[in-house]
């Protein structure tokens, strides 16, 4: 220890001798990216319930904000009906490090939110009224806010555009089709036959008998439809979130609105109809469209909607089905932060 102390001395007399020096800026795109002093959901770790206003009364829905950045702000739409904000945490691994602040959310009647039993609040109309009231609560304006949602969120993204766009910076419509009619002659005349024939004709047939609540429709469909179009792995190696989330799925509102699965809609849910790709040129807003090549709905029809629309971008996962923020993490995670920053730095036309 004592041949350290001459040592010790000319360090402590050099650093006295030295002018004061102001510290190195942090010019990181991080930099107070996880600082929430002062804030009001600080206390909460950026966790709000957030009372929304409907026809039978007031309820709570959960959000919470990763991040800090005046700018760049993207609310997650999640899909299901009634799925979870769940199916985004792997975006915990990229956009902090980009510096993009993102909002979890789940929408009425979905795990972390109230769940309120009845079938009238599950409508496209009110869902887009509830997305303001969040809007509005969160303080997002025009100036920061980016809206993403994935299948189910992709219409409520697409119909909160149609109504009150004049408040987004962007939108992204991730692993949705315009047309509910269009999504349905895909998975029955294309993905369909696309199965074991053997298969196909056993999944047609319980269809046919109403035999959708039999452990053996979700059996077939999860082994032979869903690793090959809905996430592109074996079951026992999907992400833990990924699991959690189809745990949470609220059944009451999934069935109401999509039916028993994701091979199509079923039944009389109320989404059979809905189709809004003659209204895709009223869009006007900075959009990106992502579609995945083994997607559960028809890649070149998505392509087709950044066309659509005054001014798109479509970013194709060429290894990727309807979760492709997994299956083609790279190119997902990649162009969705592409397209944030150029719009942000009003090169997304260049």
């Amino acid at each position: 220890m004592r041949h350290l102390l001459p040592f010790l001395l000319i360090v402590l007399i050099a650093c006295s001798t030295q002018p004061e020096q102001e510290p190195a800026a942090d010019n990181s795109p991080v930099s107070g990216y996880w600082d929430y002093s002062g804030s009001e959901d600080q206390f909460t770790g950026g966790i709000r319930m957030i009372p929304v206003e409907t026809p039978k009364g007031t309820f709570n829905v959960w959000t919470k904000r990763m991040g800090n950045n005046p700018d760049m702000r993207i609310l997650l739409l999640h899909g299901g009906p009634g799925a979870t904000h769940e199916l985004y945490e792997c975006f915990d691994g990229y956009l902090p490090q980009e510096g993009i602040e993102y909002i979890y959310y789940d929408q009425l009647g979905s795990y972390y939110s109230d769940q309120p039993g009845d079938t009238s609040l599950w409508s496209t109309e009110r869902f887009v009224e509830e997305v303001e009231q969040v809007r509005k609560a969160l303080r997002l304006n025009s100036d920061n806010f980016y809206l993403l949602g994935q299948s189910w969120g992709g219409i409520l993204a697409m119909e909160y555009a149609l109504k009150y766009q004049e408040n987004l910076k962007g939108l992204i419509i991730s692993n949705m089709m315009s047309s509910i009619p269009e999504y349905n002659t895909y998975a029955h005349e294309v993905l369909g036959p696309q199965l074991d024939p053997e298969v196909y004709k056993e999944i047609q047939e319980m269809e046919a008998a109403g035999e959708f609540e039999d452990p053996r429709y979700s059996e077939l469909l999860f082994e032979h439809h869903y690793t090959e179009h809905v996430l592109r792995m074996p079951i026992e190696d999907w992400p833990e979130s990924v699991n959690r989330t189809f745990k949470h799925l609220n059944p009451e509102v999934y069935i109401y609105m999509q039916g028993y699965s994701e091979f199509g809609i079923t039944g009389d849910a109320t989404l059979k109809n809905w189709d809004r790709s003659a209204d895709l040129s009223a869009i006007n807003v900075p959009t990106l469209v992502i579609g995945g090549q083994y997607d559960t709905m028809d890649p070149e029809h998505m392509e087709w909607m950044a066309g659509q629309v005054a001014n798109g971008r479509y970013l194709y996962c060429e290894n990727g089905s309807h979760l492709s923020q997994y299956d083609d993490q790279e190119t997902y995670i990649n162009g969705v932060v592409k397209f944030v920053k150029d719009v942000n730095s009003l090169s997304f036309n260049e």
